[in-house]
């Protein structure tokens, strides 16, 4: 018995000393609450510098007052930035102020997204909070640099994004990399937030099975801090006619489980795309998916299990769940749309979207829909064919009036 105690102790003793080697605290190199911004921007760089050689961790020790970094910083290749919490959702609570607390970043740099980052990246377990923001008022709106972008002047490869929670951001996520650097394998999971372009996490460039998963973008991200976002600031994001997710120039995208509220756009699958797109609500916006294609190899997209409520942003003739335009083919399984009122920002008088699917263009594509129930639609059709060359097949399928509707177009 004491012999297997004693080797129980040797083996956390021998875990903790390798722990520490792994992963040191950014207080240790004087990152610290009470720092002002400038500092604490060079002292993080320089912590990152030292992470690198060693593909170390750097722990957000968890303090009741933020951490305030300039932006402009890099996460050089190797180097994990990681933090205590899962994605926060409406705010970690102060004792006696409307700030968050835990690991923390709070920024007010309006020149710089705050961190680039390079191959082999972590950041997870931190909240990122912007205390200069508006809640209330859509001209006082800050549109600050991307918080988080992917390098520019590197190919950035393996870089995973994890419980994340966003407080005033303008744009969470850029990873709108280049030709001649494009980024790959980027994985964002379990990451929250409400960003005022509209734009949650943009992505060009990006090869070889990017995944966006589990993430939600909603105007309460605040709630517990500040408030949620009001209705004139919502009806403001929604006039930028912006998507909350943008995918563009991948290979075979992997999204499961998004959500979006009071946005414009769900999602646009631009025209240098292909992929799955499974299990979503896009609630509140003026387009749920917006699927383009600039051939009809590969341009192709699989989308089940989601519903989209499309009742804001523009006259209801412009109001749409679904659009396809391009090339290649579409198939739609059990994706349900529905409309209605909602206080939290301005719909159409009717409450309602002009129809479930509008197909538009001039070249030939293809659309399969099974088992979706579409109502809540002002047109006399639910599919809107503005487009000769378009074969659209459906099956399975409910109308407004929840008759049985099966068609084809051709």
């Amino acid at each position: 018995m004491k012999l297997n105690l004693f080797l129980s102790f040797l083996f956390f003793a021998c875990f903790s000393v390798l722990q520490a080697a792994g992963e040191k605290s950014i207080q240790d190199f004087d990152v610290k609450p009470g720092n002002s911004a400038a500092v604490n921007k060079v002292n993080l760089q320089k912590a990152i510098d030292w992470a690198s050689v060693s593909g170390a961790a750097l722990f957000v020790e968890p303090s009741d007052e933020p951490y305030f970094v300039d932006g402009g910083l890099v996460l050089k290749k190797n180097v994990s930035l990681v933090g205590v919490h899962g994605p926060t959702h409406r705010g970690t609570v102060h004792a006696t102020k409307k700030q968050p607390v835990g690991s923390v970043f709070a920024i007010t740099d309006k020149e710089n997204a705050f961190i680039t980052v390079e191959t082999g990246t972590q950041i997870k377990g931190i909240q990122f909070w912007y205390p200069e923001q508006t809640i209330k008022d859509p001209a006082a709106i800050i549109p600050y640099k991307a918080t988080i972008q992917v390098s520019q002047t590197s190919r950035a490869q393996g870089v995973f994004l994890s419980c994340l929670t966003f407080y005033g951001e303008y744009l969470a996520f850029d990873f709108n990399a280049t030709r001649n650097n494009p980024c790959e394998l980027m994985t964002f999971e379990h990451c929250y937030g409400y960003p005022l372009s509209g734009e949650f996490i943009r992505m060009d460039y990006c090869y070889d099975v990017p995944r966006i998963l589990h993430c939600h973008v909603n105007p309460a991200a605040q709630r517990y801090i500040g408030g949620q976002y009001s209705r004139a600031v919502v009806d403001a994001v929604i006039a930028k006619k912006t998507f909350a997710y943008t995918i563009n120039h991948t290979d075979n995208a992997q999204i499961i489980d998004l959500f979006t509220f009071g946005t414009y756009g769900g999602i646009l699958l631009d025209s240098e795309s292909y992929g799955q797109l499974t299990n979503f609500n896009f609630d509140c916006v003026a387009v749920g998916i917006l699927k383009r294609g600039s051939n009809t190899k590969n341009r192709n997209w699989q989308i089940a299990q989601g519903s989209i409520i499309a009742n804001t942003g523009e006259k209801v003739e412009n109001i749409h769940p679904i659009i396809i335009e391009g090339q290649g083919h579409t198939s739609l399984s059990n994706v349900e749309a529905f409309s209605g009122g909602n206080g939290a920002l301005t719909t159409v008088p009717e409450n309602q979207s002009w129809d479930f699917m509008l197909v538009r263009g001039d070249k030939k594509l293809t659309v399969s829909v099974w088992g979706s129930r579409m109502r809540n639609y002002v047109s006399n059709s639910p599919v809107t064919v503005e487009n000769k060359q378009a074969i659209i097949y459906l099956s399975g399928c409910f109308d407004k009036d929840e008759n049985l509707y099966n068609k084809t177009f051709n």
